[in-house]
């Protein structure tokens, strides 16, 4: 049996404070029990991306140089938990959006970068970040093995799909959404819990999601972020989840081994056809000959 935890807060311009505050959640869903403890993506500003602004790309560092790398190391030998650390990584001259995983005990056992890099009001990404080039991956820790992906990569179901083949048995998303700046009609909040229900449900494996709250202002835009971090569980049933607008730390309990039973007596991956799935290689679904 293990816990997880999905948090939730507001980041400030101090990048200190944010770490601070991140420490400070990460403490308590410990004392709540958690194993496995997911902060927001890029928690130690706030969500640059909202217009073009050069001076940004100073908050880039080298993962080894990242002080919230550094606490989190710390903090995961401290209290025996598994923490994710969403981070801004310069590697030479390129910049990617990145996560470190680390293990309980400390040890940094590698880091994912963003594949899927999203270009739209208030959401600037392809400005600040390079595609991913670590493909997905999955991480053996010590309360199970988990794959991590970030934001807009929960969109797409190869993503899930891809980290459950690899061995994945539960799912992680770090994330910053939430309002569209140029139609406040549009509240994307139901179809992105629902996009991550299904994966849940189609690989039969608990889903985490966690998300910012608070309003953020830049020169152009003004995005308010929905919080509504959740859980799910191998079905797909959100079985925790936040409100839109409170600091938050939420927590839910699977046993991974009853849930690899259910999987494989469901019989998904069993069932599944790889050789008529050409046209998912190509961007047009036109297979070619």
């Amino acid at each position: 049996m293990i816990t997880v935890a999905a948090t939730q807060f507001a980041c400030t311009e101090d990048r200190v404070e944010n770490l601070e505050r991140a420490d400070r959640v990460v403490r308590e869903a410990a004392k709540q029990g958690a194993n496995i403890i997911l902060i927001q993506e890029l928690f130690e500003t706030p969500y640059f991306c909202k217009t073009h602004e050069p001076k940004y790309f100073n908050a880039a560092m080298p993962i080894a140089e990242n002080p919230a790398v550094r606490r989190f190391q710390s903090l995961a030998r401290e209290l025996n938990v598994v923490l994710p650390a969403s981070v801004y990584e310069r590697a030479g001259n390129a910049f990617y959006n990145s996560i470190a995983i680390i293990d309980a005990g400390g040890e940094l056992l590698g880091t994912y970068r963003k594949s899927h890099i999203p270009e739209s009001p208030g959401y600037h990404e392809k400005f600040y970040f390079s595609p991913g080039d670590t493909g997905f991956k999955v991480w053996r820790t010590r309360f199970g093995t988990i794959g991590v992906a970030i934001c807009w990569d929960q969109w797409f179901p190869e993503t899930a799909r891809t980290m459950a083949l690899m061995g994945a048995e539960i799912l992680f998303f770090p994330t910053a959404i939430g309002s569209e700046p140029q139609d406040p009609k549009i509240d994307s909040r139901d179809h992105w819990q629902r996009t991550m229900q299904g994966h849940a449900a189609a690989n039969v494996m608990p889903v985490v999601a966690s998300n910012r709250i608070g309003t953020e202002t830049s020169d152009r835009w003004t995005v308010a972020y929905y919080g509504s971090s959740f859980i799910t569980d191998h079905t797909g049933a959100i079985v925790k989840q936040a409100d839109r607008d409170s600091e938050a730390i939420i927590t839910a309990s699977f046993d991974l081994e009853k849930i690899r039973e259910y999987r494989e007596a469901w019989g998904v991956f069993r069932d599944r056809r790889p050789e008529l799935y050409a046209p998912i290689m190509t961007l047009d679904g036109a297979v070619k000959r």
